[in-house]
């Protein structure tokens, strides 16, 4: 076989896979964050058992991979592979007033992505943490400025002294996910490991790396409710 035809039919499977109203939908999903199959199975209103029907076939044609969770081990989530997303348009979200990047302890992944969302767009953009720590992990100060970005080093928040009413809130790691299911709840997730795990530079340049491109996905799709002018930091 060769490589040409090797491609055609990879892409008639992926257009074979999106040929399905209810597996298109799936994908809308997760264009824009990650999600469990439970998850996906409520948002959509569909039986679960339809839903592993459908991830089966995304996963077949190469759309879809799972990964574990880093908090719940029992638990598994959904992600979109980036070379699928060039022919996908997700719908987009308007009524945005700024957006909100939130991890547990608001030092490594929710700064990075702050930084680069307010550097690549040219709006506000904040971070907090559930529990956050007491400073900014040296390694992503060192990666930010890398990448001509600055982060304090003592710019940690909470999540209840940040978000407000019209943020787009984007948990950017698995516990924050999970753990913010009252008022306060991510509209999207993104399932990014955490560097501090392995406290590397590999780690924090691969985790920087995982931000900005979806950073470059989701921005197009974001309608501001308030011009860049009238947004507060």
């Amino acid at each position: 076989m060769t490589a040409e035809l090797a491609s055609l039919r990879a892409r008639a499977r992926i257009h074979a896979a999106l040929g399905d109203p209810a597996r298109l939908a799936i994908v809308d999903a997760l264009t824009l964050g990650d999600a469990s199959p439970g998850e996906i199975a409520a948002d959509l209103g569909m039986p679960t058992n339809l839903v592993a029907h459908h991830v089966k076939v995304l996963s077949g044609a190469g759309l879809v991979v799972r990964g574990r969770s880093e908090g719940d081990r029992r638990r598994t989530y959904l992600r979109l592979r980036p070379e699928a997303l060039a022919t996908l348009t997700p719908p987009p979200l308007a009524g945005v007033g700024r957006v909100v990047f939130v991890c547990t302890r608001n030092s490594a992944r929710s700064q990075l992505a702050a930084a680069l969302w307010a550097h690549r767009t040219r709006t506000s953009a904040a971070s907090a943490g559930t529990n956050p720590a007491p400073r900014v992990h040296p390694r992503a100060v060192v990666v930010a400025h890398r990448h001509g970005l600055d982060l304090d080093p003592t710019g940690t928040s909470h999540v209840a002294d940040i978000v407000r009413d019209d943020d787009l809130l984007i948990a950017v790691c698995d516990n924050a996910h999970e753990e913010l299911t009252g008022p306060v709840r991510p509209r999207l997730h993104w399932s990014v490991p955490d560097p501090v795990r392995v406290d590397t530079d590999a780690a924090f340049e691969a985790a920087f790396a995982d931000l900005a491109a979806r950073v470059d996905r989701v921005a197009p799709v974001i309608t501001p409710a308030m011009s860049p002018g009238d947004r507060r930091d």
